[in-house]
């Protein structure tokens, strides 16, 4: 997963936890520097992306995180707008 939203990634963590898959690899990507990679979390995250590669034995755990993840986003958006109106 790309760009995860910093906020919700523990969020995110645990819904991999519980369904039966686990994160391989995180890290912390220059938005500015394609070359500026970390694996583990800078100082400042201002202007970093944080990618996460997940892995799960059933492919139908993976779709599912991907799931409920869209419908948090969409949920965040959707709550976002109702407030900037």
């Amino acid at each position: 997963m790309k760009n995860v939203n910093k906020d919700i990634v523990s969020w995110l963590e645990d819904i991999v936890e519980e369904n039966n898959s686990r994160i391989e690899r995180k890290e912390w990507k220059s938005k500015y520097n394609s070359y500026v990679v970390y694996d583990y979390e800078p100082f400042c995250t201002d202007g970093f992306e944080i990618n996460l590669v997940i892995t799960s034995y059933d492919e139908a755990y993976l779709n599912f995180i991907k799931y409920l993840y869209d419908e948090k986003v969409s949920t965040i958006d959707y709550l976002n707008s109702c407030i900037s109106q």
